[in-house]
């Protein structure tokens, strides 16, 4: 049996499968492969044929439209000017019959730059619509197969992990290193060598139309002012296969690593005391014993008890220079990483060189000798935002039985670097620091941010809400995260100084007005009465846990078989300003809904289904685009 819909013009058709006895044929349910794909990943020399028909199933695209659909991103069009607005089946369906007669050809990016944190320019490739959709498939299908044999050491770019989990993995496995590698790939999306990355696709993937597709999207260039340039190394920073792509590429370090790994470390089963902590035990077991025998303590046995616990508690139990005790730990999100060492300082030069050198002999990757650093655990090493360093600190405290124990001896702890929330406040305008001469001490002024100043009140107070947890929810995990008090006071009152900027008075009047029981409470008008936007007031404690990047692969394309989804809404051909039964409908899309202002009926039946998209038949459509057009 055939199910086939008209595709308007051209009469092209999308055509589903379905067996005898009317069920829709799963082997074509991009769930379904996907879950095939993943189960063979971690079987060895398994080899991954046909892929490339995989790129014919629409059902594919319409889960990777669903998914670009989620992004504001999805709006900025690409050097064709398309975005997501127009999308429709017989759009999908052309694409298909591209990538059938192997007539596709992906556009060249438009090249962007955004400003890096040390003043310099990120260039970012923005892709067209059509490409974005097909490099989506793709990058599903690829993580699909290699996700599962992706190392532990690798958090970037990656499903349920995340900074959070990067750094809680150092936290947990890092005890006791004595130097740490600051590693850094100079330019490293910018360098990867295509031939490279398309050899080690071709261990697993045995298709050579699939990996032909790879090979154009990585030679497609990029438009800057309007004239082309070549790509000859490089994945584009924007791209949809680009961290797929470099997580393929960089496994091969987490794998080098972890062979040398296996070589170098040397654990013995048993180590041995030092003698000057066996003579300490002695000592102390002796004047525990004294005392506990004694029908009455004495000032002179109490003393001696304490002293030789105290003398007992400052010994190493282990030698730290114990030739016959090795070990390394490792840990990377995309290009940075680092490498703890338990051994001398010439171990750690050692381990440095070697990984260069498979950098640059094997990956041509060139490592950056100003940022890559070897540092004694005792002094802060900054990683993914966070500071952390081994503590040393040998201050007693009773376990759980009873017993004195030095608990925090050798273990990692992270810190929120200063710099990082001055940094924060002073981007977003919330603070302004100058110099006392007379003193030669900073003064900070919290300041009133006028671009704000013509948001409604509430809006004003969310935007500082978010801008406050969104630190505070990725500094969670910091042993010093009640720092960000001085940050919370200086994004206070310079949210009250917008306000009073807005109102034209004063703080105190701001406060009297709005402030009850402590609490800064904004009032809004909904269609259910009037609600109030509280100032941020929950305080800043420590989180054990962070939070993971993403969900899982699978699980998140299963809540796409629900009926409300932007890809059924798209399929069920029903146009939700007419109502009228179409074959042929047409998605509006919008950046975001909050902007709009009911300006015209489309408008406003958006804000009442509380939608970015509209599905439209083809008069709708064209009535929407002509009001547009008038509008200007």
């Amino acid at each position: 049996m055939r199910e086939s819909r008209s595709q308007g013009e051209g009469k092209q058709l999308i055509n589903f499968n379905y067996r005898k006895d009317g069920v829709r044929d799963t082997m074509r349910d991009p769930i379904n492969v996907l879950k095939s794909l993943a189960e063979k990943a971690c079987v060895k020399n398994y080899k991954y044929r046909r892929l490339y028909r995989n790129l014919y199933n629409p059902e594919f695209y319409l889960i990777a439209y669903a998914n670009l659909a989620k992004s504001q991103g999805s709006m900025t069009a690409g050097v064709d000017g398309q975005t997501l607005d127009n999308m429709s089946l017989a759009r999908i369906n052309n694409i298909i019959e591209r990538i059938k007669d192997r007539s596709y050809i992906p556009n060249p990016a438009k090249r962007k730059y955004i400003p890096k944190k040390n003043g310099k320019l990120r260039p970012l490739g923005i892709p067209s619509t059509d490409d974005k959709l097909v490099q989506e498939v793709v990058h599903m299908i690829l993580e699909a197969i290699y996700e599962p044999t992706f190392s532990d050491y690798s958090h970037g770019f990656r499903p349920k992990r995340s900074c959070h989990t990067a750094l809680t993995y150092v936290k947990k496995n890092f005890t006791g290193v004595k130097w740490i590698i600051e590693g850094d790939i100079k330019a490293c999306f910018d360098n990867f060598d295509h031939h490279i990355l398309v050899n080690i696709l071709r261990r697993k993937i045995d298709d050579e139309a699939f990996i032909g597709l790879i090979w154009k999207f990585l030679k497609a260039g990029y438009m800057e002012q309007w004239e082309y340039h070549c790509t000859y190394s490089g994945t584009p920073q924007g791209s949809g296969i680009s961290p797929i792509c470099a997580n393929i590429y960089l496994s091969e370090l987490d794998n080098f690593i972890d062979e040398y790994k296996k070589k170098f470390d040397c654990e013995p089963t048993r180590r041995k005391t030092t003698k000057e902590y066996e003579k300490a035990s002695r000592r102390y077991r002796k004047a525990r014993k004294a005392l506990m025998e004694a029908e009455h303590s004495t000032p002179e046995l109490v003393r001696e008890f304490k002293e030789s616990r105290l003398e007992k508690m400052n010994q190493p139990y282990h030698n730290q220079f114990d030739e016959g005790f090795k070990k390394i730990q490792y840990n990377r999100y995309a290009d940075d990483f680092v490498v703890g060492v338990i051994g001398s300082k010439s171990d750690a030069l050692q381990i440095k060189q070697e990984i260069k050198t498979y950098l640059e002999k094997t990956l041509h990757l060139e490592m950056s000798e100003e940022k890559t650093k070897i540092t004694h655990s005792s002094e802060r090493v900054r990683y993914l935002g966070y500071d952390f360093n081994i503590i040393h600190s040998k201050s007693m405290k009773r376990d759980k039985n009873g017993s004195m124990k030095c608990p925090w001896y050798g273990k990692v702890f992270l810190y929120v670097p200063k710099e990082k929330w001055i940094q924060k406040a002073m981007d977003k305008g919330a603070i302004q620091v100058k110099l006392n001469k007379s003193t030669g001490k900073e003064q900070w002024r919290p300041m009133p941010r006028k671009e704000l100043m013509n948001l409604p009140p509430a809006e004003i107070v969310s935007k500082f809400n978010s801008e406050i947890r969104g630190l505070y929810n990725f500094y969670r995990i910091a042993e010093n995260v009640g720092v960000l008090d001085k940050y919370y006071y200086m994004a206070r009152y310079s949210m009250l100084k917008t306000l009073a900027g807005k109102f034209r008075t004063n703080v105190s009047k701001i406060k009297k007005r709005f402030m009850k029981d402590g609490i800064l409470r904004i009032p809004y008008e909904t269609k259910k009465g009037t609600k109030y936007c509280e100032f941020y007031h929950d305080g800043f404690i420590k989180h054990e846990k962070g939070y993971d990047n993403v969900s899982d692969i699978l699980p998140v394309y299963k809540k796409y078989d629900s009926r409300h989804t932007i890809a059924n809404r798209l399929k069920a051909g029903i146009c939700e300003m007419c109502g009228a039964n179409t074959d042929n409908l047409y998605m509006h899309h919008v950046r975001t809904l909050k902007h709009l202002k009911g300006k015209d009926k489309f408008e406003l039946r958006m804000i009442e289904i509380r939608r970015k998209s509209l599905a439209l038949c083809p008069e709708c459509f064209n009535e929407l685009h002509t009001l547009k057009k008038n509008q200007g």
